[in-house]
């Protein structure tokens, strides 16, 4: 018996070492990783892998010579490109504080052969000179996304989007809207707001400003008033703000042709004038006086008639209104606007100079009626042009979705006073 169970204990050893050996036989199969290729990097639609790239910014002191001498490139082609560029991009305007970038030869001169000069967030300039020269003037792809935000205030509009963290750009839209109809250094504590706004997007995550405010509700004093973006004069592409009647918002004219702003000197038919050694001169004019290079705006929409130098008027610019009303800016130390131009009511039209016979840093306000000087705060000024009867079908139309997203916006119940 002791035999046969030995005999048996043999058998499992063995058994159990060929099932061991066999084991050891399974061969597992070896896993090849696919080696990705890298990335293929674009940007301002070129491949920087093709390039050794310099991404800079514009220091105080550079200029465009100097930066393209640093990199290889002689005078005598920094000239041939500037003067062909000319029409596109002035390289004298070049602003410290600008990002560029350089795309050189990967080879050992290094050589550089691509400008691009980021204007903003959004547009560009690439200047390619590796064999012809071509300038052309660029923008990033731009998502528009549709937000919408209420807020009930308690002290200023400001302080309440910034509580809130919404973007401040909304809030500047918003006044600029409302200038006419709510004085927002006067807001009441539990005024509300209610605003539906297109931001801009680069890369679908960076925020590049606002796009447009298209509609939005204010409640001021316990009156409330609409605001609608609307197209009414599509040969000049002219946009304003209507209320749910079709009223418009704006009026014909700003009261001052500058911002922040103090007046120095009001019309005055029989003011003395220094200048002049202190004798009675009339002053058919308002003197709105800022630092020089301060931006003037056109007070209304209209054609320019005059943009010249000429004698005491220094360097001005003449608008042209309606039958009724001309406007006049002078002393610029520089015009923006060109004769036949159509400027909006807030368009830059020049800069705050000493050109012509002045004594500081100024812009002379002029306004005629019917062809006479008066002084603008003493007219009975006309509200903006109204929306046509053709146009108020198509108005009423397209602002009643709008409207009804407006509505159904909410206010959070912690703010409710």
């Amino acid at each position: 018996m002791k035999q046969i169970g030995y005999l048996l204990l043999l058998v499992v050893v063995l058994f159990s070492c060929k099932k061991e050996k066999k084991a050891a036989k399974v061969v597992v199969p070896e896993v090849i990783k696919e080696e990705k290729a890298p990335p293929i990097i674009k940007e301002f639609g070129y491949i920087l892998d093709q390039f050794k790239v310099v991404k800079d910014t514009i220091k105080p002191g550079d200029s465009f010579g100097a930066i393209m001498d640093t990199h290889g490139i002689s005078r005598a082609r920094v000239f041939e490109i500037t003067n062909k560029i000319k029409d596109t991009f002035n390289v004298a305007r070049i602003m410290a504080g600008k990002p560029y970038m350089l795309l050189k030869s990967k080879d050992t001169t290094e050589k550089a052969q691509v400008f691009v000069y980021q204007n903003n967030k959004i547009d560009y300039t690439v200047i390619d000179f590796r064999d012809s020269i071509i300038a052309k003037k660029r923008k990033k792809p731009v998502k528009l996304v549709e937000k919408t935000a209420s807020g009930v205030i308690n002290s200023s509009l400001m302080q309440t989007f910034d509580d809130m963290n919404l973007n401040f750009l909304v809030a500047y839209n918003m006044a600029d809207i409302y200038a006419w109809t709510i004085d927002f250094t006067r807001l009441q504590a539990g005024d509300r707001f209610k605003v539906l706004y297109t931001e801009k997007f680069i890369d679908d995550t960076i925020p590049a400003g606002i796009d447009q405010v298209k509609a939005s509700y204010f409640e001021h004093i316990g009156k409330p008033i609409y605001a609608f973006r609307f197209q009414n004069d599509s040969v000049h592409g002219v946009i304003d703000y209507f209320d749910e009647e079709a009223n418009n918002l704006r009026r014909a004219f700003l009261t001052a042709p500058v911002k922040f702003s103090r007046i120095s000197s009001r019309y005055n038919l029989r003011r003395r004038i220094k200048y002049y050694g202190n004798k009675v001169r009339p002053h058919r004019g308002t003197d709105f006086a800022a630092p020089i290079g301060t931006p003037i705006l056109a007070t209304a929409d209209g054609i320019v008639t005059k943009s010249e130098r000429r004698g005491g008027n220094g360097k001005y610019v003449k608008i042209r209104h309606n039958a009724t009303y001309d406007t006049q800016y002078l002393h610029m130390s520089r015009q923006a606007v060109k004769v036949g131009q159509f400027v909006r009511q807030g368009d830059v039209i020049g800069y705050i100079g000493m050109t012509g016979n002045t004594a500081g840093p100024h812009v002379c306000y002029r306004f005629w009626k019917n062809g006479r000087e008066v002084d603008p705060f003493k007219q009975e000024l006309p509200a903006s042009k109204p929306l046509s009867d053709s146009l108020r079908p198509k108005f009423f139309t397209y602002i009643e979705p709008i409207k009804a997203t407006l509505d159904s916006i909410q206010f959070k119940p912690q703010e409710i006073l």
